[in-house]
């Protein structure tokens, strides 16, 4: 491969799979698209600036993608609106985002001669689990119940329908709930980390108990390049690490960690349609070599050390006027 793609690249997981990409592959001309909205952050590529082309611009719009997409060889669409949260308190921008933008660059990939197109995903298409022990598998039906969840299925329709219709070669990546560094402090980890550190309440649903299959960020990135590279066209991969932790066990542990008091543990009303596990089956991406390195206790304090030794990066972010509106906005009443 000579020239890859990279949307959403400054964002959490995109900005993770850039950082392997340019050590795994330095051979590869690597270009960035990204948005730079509230979650995006030139921050996360600082440390490798100099080994990649940076272009601000949205995947919604056909003269941005155009421009980012000449030359490139294949395309990793990471760009999307990713919380749950914001897409209960207004779901536009994630049509917009989610589905629109990955129908213009499904577009712009068919017409540029993309040889690969690598559909970022999200476990969340599958459901809801809770009440049963079974894991989803690849071939499982789509029942998304958030808005998040649906414009996310709504973006793999899109792209197997490319692959089908116009013989564009379309893998799909469909990943558990991810942490490590960069992670924008609104999703459960970084936020109980960050709070922690400030004395602040760790916001827990309901009674605590919902369900997560955690992943470390560099093994969902190392799953991703994997299926860039070995995946089947036309099909779907699973990622996950199998550890079913709850909301409860996130905050003790990180409350442990930093040598905080539970006391700081606050039950909040619970989310709307609130999902309360989910688990995947990853043996279809395992067959092909992928296995996860991090464990969870490893990873998390990975993680809890990288947000206590970056501590000016994330007070930057929390300090803005993006983060605290939602904040006030969704916690306020809660």
């Amino acid at each position: 491969m000579g020239r890859l793609l990279i949307t959403g690249g400054a964002g959490f997981i995109g900005s993770n799979y850039v950082h392997l990409a340019v050590r795994e592959h330095p051979d590869w001309e690597v270009v960035v698209l990204d948005k730079l909205t509230y979650a995006g952050n030139l921050e996360n590529l600082q440390p490798v600036k100099d080994r990649i082309t940076f272009l601000r611009g949205d995947i919604a719009s056909p003269a941005d993608v155009e421009q980012a997409i000449a030359g490139a060889d294949a395309v990793v669409n990471f760009a999307a609106e990713t919380h749950v949260d914001r897409s209960l308190l207004d779901s536009r921008p994630f049509v917009r985002t989610n589905v629109e933008g990955t129908l213009v660059l499904l577009e712009e990939a068919r017409r540029a001669g993309v040889k690969r197109f690598c559909q970022v995903s999200t476990d969340e298409v599958y459901g809801d689990l809770s009440g049963t022990d079974r894991h989803s598998v690849e071939i499982d039906p789509l029942r998304p119940r958030s808005p998040y969840a649906a414009t996310k299925a709504a973006a793999e329709h899109l792209v197997f329908s490319y692959g089908t219709s116009y013989g564009l070669d379309v893998v799909v990546t469909r990943g558990s709930n991810t942490y490590g560094p960069y992670q924008y402090p609104e999703k459960i980890v970084p936020l109980f980390i960050t709070n922690a550190v400030e004395d602040k309440p760790l916001p827990l649903y309901g009674d605590g108990s919902a369900v997560r299959d955690y992943m470390h960020a560099e093994d969902h990135a190392a799953g991703i390049d994997l299926i860039l590279h070995r995946g089947e066209s036309g099909q779907a991969y699973n990622l996950g690490a199998g550890y079913e932790i709850s909301g409860l066990e996130v905050a003790a542990r990180i409350l442990e960690a930093l040598g905080k008091p539970p006391g700081l543990k606050r039950f909040v009303t619970d989310r709307p349609g609130h999902d309360y596990r989910y688990s995947v089956d990853a043996a279809k991406a395992e067959a092909l070599g992928w296995k996860p390195k991090w464990s969870w206790p490893q990873g998390l304090e990975q993680t809890v050390r990288w947000y206590c030794r970056n501590e000016s990066w994330w007070r930057r972010v929390k300090e803005r006027l993006e983060f605290r509106q939602h904040e006030r906005q969704w916690y306020s009443d809660r």
